[in-house]
């Protein structure tokens, strides 16, 4: 129960969020890791399997394993919940609950009614998720920490569109589906310019190198929407030592 097994459970579920929290400081992975190992334990929880109730039962357990964190008692031993709990303070349990109780959206399967629906929930999982990360290093900026978060959030859904679609998922609203694509993905390099707009503390900026990748994506969508964009793993990482250097993505 240490923050090596949650880096490895990163490190094979979220191979380029790994390598970003590598770039980061020594420091920092020790929170971060803890953070997106549970991050991923609970965005699986609606697509292990096909029987609603187990997957609900499945977020509940991570609702009563926070509840447990912010109430400052005994917490149940678990290769993610035991280091999440020497990181996370009481209100990011609280926030993180919110993106959970998000995820029950998941298990229902239901097409989002418009963009402004799909974009909230991509707040309350994807926002929540990087704000706290930013907040546990000292950022105060909750509204550029969610703008990245949505940011990403934006691109990582338009990028798993064909999984969603072959587990017989609609991850779009109801219109053009080029349309749709193309506006999601201005209102994601929006959201990343405003970010990019904001000061960001320093100590916060190895937080956001998760964002290394996402102008490419995004705007890829934006200029050819009916097209699942590829990058090169030489340009990811050259964006990602870039951003390692600035402090900027």
């Amino acid at each position: 129960m240490t923050v090596a097994a949650c880096a490895g459970l990163v490190q094979r579920g979220d191979p380029a969020r790994f390598r970003a929290v590598m770039a980061a400081p020594v420091g920092l992975r020790t929170m971060l890791f803890p953070l997106y190992a549970f991050n991923l334990e609970v965005a699986r929880a609606p697509w292990v399997t096909q029987e609603p109730l187990i997957a609900q039962m499945r977020l509940q357990w991570w609702r009563d394993a926070l509840d447990e964190i912010a109430g400052c008692g005994p917490v149940r031993r678990h290769e993610v919940v035991t280091p999440l709990a020497e990181v996370l303070d009481g209100e990011g349990a609280r926030a993180l609950d919110d993106a959970v109780a998000a995820r029950m959206w998941d298990v229902e399967g239901t097409r989002p009614e418009d963009a402004a629906a799909l974009l909230r929930h991509l707040d309350r999982t994807s926002g929540t998720l990087l704000w706290t990360a930013a907040r546990l290093v000292g950022a105060h900026d909750a509204p550029a920490a969610r703008d990245a978060g949505l940011a990403h959030g934006i691109a990582s859904w338009l990028t798993a569109m064909p999984n969603l679609e072959a587990r017989g998922r609609a991850p779009l609203p109801p219109g053009d589906r080029e349309a749709e694509v193309r506006g999601l993905a201005e209102a994601g390099l929006a959201a990343l310019g405003r970010f990019r707009d904001a000061k960001v503390l320093k100590a916060a900026r190895p937080v956001f190198f998760v964002l290394s990748d996402v102008a490419a994506v995004l705007t890829a969508f934006r200029d050819a929407p009916d097209v699942q964009p590829e990058l090169s793993d030489a340009g990811s990482r050259w964006r990602l030592v870039r951003a390692s250097i600035t402090g900027r993505v």
